[in-house]
């Protein structure tokens, strides 16, 4: 800010020359002004108007000769002042506005000084001022949404203060020279918060750092990471001592797992890595030497046998169980499901297909079933979501149902704009599914009866290529659209959770059970703030007439199951 310090002079009388009159004007000065007004013994007095050469001109208040009291002052710049003036400059409260800038408050010997508003540049200051700059508390709001409040000495943000950015990020704490330096606080717009030392903004020092999941790290921060000495206490129970980089387990530790068991010895890149004891729930325990997460050595140093490998040899044994266990079709109406989780690198998928699985089962009376999951800590003991297990199980439930038969199928998973839900296995590189390759997959079954449902992003984009008028569809999120609820502690995708956990258990018609999910999903996504996923179906009335013939035949057998336990109890109490 520069100084504001207009034109101030003791005006002194001219001659007026060539017998002027003194009115208009009254008087014309040395630096060529026409004066208007009072002239007191050779001095400019009371209410008056100078005029200069430039344009420029001052209206107001005169004393001995200077600007002094109301007025206002008009440059040939564009600069215009209104307010009281001493000794020539401006002083007391005024406004004054320079092309692109305006400042309204007051002012001491030409400087603002006191209480005062500034905008100029796109941004505006409200607060106190000294010699032209911000100094004291003030409100700074700057043209890209961000602001600061607090206090403030030499035009910067100097001790304590709130700066938030236009992404709804604060940081409060103790500022110095526009930095945050010190403790403070920063709360981010998705709900993390941290609170410790800061310097030149930036997480430096001790510190406490919580998501908004409600995971929690404590230890020494660097350059706005945790690096060092630390521990992370987790949402799913887990908890975490020893080293970090990055924000990530590096180097020696102790990480107690959620389910129980406790790894204990080196970690790179959140993996165990080096050498280790893993303790399990049961009281057993490996020990020995871990690369990626896997044990590869034991405790003597013995190489081990790599479990994606034995895993892989026994995948054939494990599917000709599965399509073994799928029992053939009888005279009734039965129903026939298969599950799949995708992607691997996540428990929500699997432990919500087991659940539907589980659902369909109990609750529908799923007398054939085959499950697909993917996940991790399950190489050796689940049969993998592989386009070729799925083809497998399709050609064997298109076997074993007839025509008056239903077939469920549920898939879980991440999804892709261009419509392809992730088969993912860890440490194997598996193609994922597009639309098109689904359909075809499951061409054998095109005679039957079956309901799809799909929880995966972009997931509407199969519809198209999967309804004929013996296929329901269900769809957790319209074609360009994204949904929720993919986390590793979750049990249930936000829709899964709505259809299944819900809806189902409360009706079992299918149209009424998805309008229940699709409004429950979309209260809950206004509520965290999400943009809408909107669910889709496709519902062919045959396919849900087909369904309810199902349950009442269901309800049918169950009562007649009744009846036989009433009679032949009745009959046993007979006889005693």
């Amino acid at each position: 800010m520069r100084p504001l310090v207009p034109l101030a002079l003791t005006l002194l009388l001219a001659a007026c020359g060539d017998g002027e009159p003194l009115s208009p004007p009254d008087a014309r000065l040395p630096d060529g002004g026409r004066f208007r007004g009072q002239v007191v013994d050779g001095l400019l007095q009371g209410e008056g108007r100078i005029d200069y050469p430039n344009g420029s001109w001052y209206a107001g208040n005169f004393l001995n000769g200077q600007w002094h009291g109301q007025g206002e002052w008009h440059g040939s710049n564009g600069e215009v002042y209104r307010g009281q003036f001493q000794q020539g400059l401006f002083h007391g409260s005024g406004t004054l506005k320079t092309p692109g800038s305006s400042y309204a408050g007051t002012f001491k010997l030409g400087r603002r000084d006191g209480e005062g508003t500034l905008k100029e540049n796109g941004q505006q200051y409200r607060g106190q001022f000294k010699d032209d700059q911000y100094n004291g508390a003030g409100l700074l709001q700057l043209a890209d949404g961000s602001q600061y409040q607090g206090l403030f000495a030499r035009g910067k943000p100097n001790g304590e203060g709130i700066r938030s950015d236009a992404d709804g990020n604060q940081f409060s704490g103790q500022f110095r020279n526009g930095q945050l330096e010190g403790s403070g606080t920063f709360n981010s717009a998705e709900g993390d918060q941290y609170i410790g030392a800061f310097r030149d903004n930036r997480l430096e020092g001790r510190g406490r750092y919580e998501s908004a999941e409600g995971d929690v790290w404590i230890g020494q921060f660097k350059d706005g990471t945790l690096n060092g000495k630390g521990e992370l206490i987790g949402s799913d129970g887990s908890h975490y001592k020893g080293n970090f980089r990055d924000w990530r387990f590096s180097g020696k530790g102790r990480l107690q797992l959620a389910d129980g068991s406790l790894y204990v010895g080196s970690f790179d890149n959140d993996t165990y890595q080096g050498q280790g004891r893993l303790t399990l729930v049961d009281g057993s325990s490996q020990s020995g030497w871990w690369i990626n997460g896997q044990r590869v050595r034991d405790e003597q140093g013995r190489l081990l046998p790599d479990p994606l490998e034995l895993a892989l040899l026994n995948q054939g044994a494990l599917l000709d169980k599965a399509l073994a266990s799928v029992p053939p079709s009888t005279p009734q109406i039965e129903l026939y499901s298969l599950t799949l989780a995708g992607d691997g690198k996540q428990s929500v998928f699997m432990r919500e297909a087991d659940y539907v699985s589980g659902m369909l089962k109990s609750r529908f009376g799923a007398v054939g079933q085959v499950n697909l999951v993917n996940h991790r800590d399950h190489l050796d003991d689940r049969l993998m979501a592989t386009r070729e297990n799925l083809a497998h199980a399709v050609r064997t439930l298109a076997a074993r149902t007839g025509p008056e038969d239903l077939v469920f199928i549920y898939l879980t998973s991440h999804g892709s704009a261009e419509h392809e839900l992730v088969l993912d296995q860890p440490r194997l590189q598996l193609a994922d599914l597009p639309a098109d390759a689904l359909a075809t997959t499951l061409a054998p079954l095109k005679e039957r009866d079956k309901v799809i449902v799909i929880s995966a992003c972009y997931s509407g984009g199969y519809i198209d290529a999967l309804k004929d008028n013996k296929t329901l569809v269900m769809t957790a999120s319209r074609a360009d659209r994204v949904s929720f609820g993919c986390s590793e502690e979750a049990d249930f995708t936000y829709f899964g959770d709505a259809l299944f956990a819900q809806a189902l258990n409360q009706t079992d018609d299918l149209q009424q059970a998805f309008d229940l999910a699709r409004a429950s999903v979309a209260e809950r996504e206004g509520e965290e703030g999400f943009d809408p996923s909107e669910p889709q179906i496709w519902a062919p009335k045959e396919v849900l007439a087909h369904w309810q013939r199902l349950r009442q035949q269901q309800a049918s057998k169950a009562l007649q199951s009744s009846d036989r336990n009433s009679a032949e109890h009745a009959k046993s109490a007979s006889n005693h």
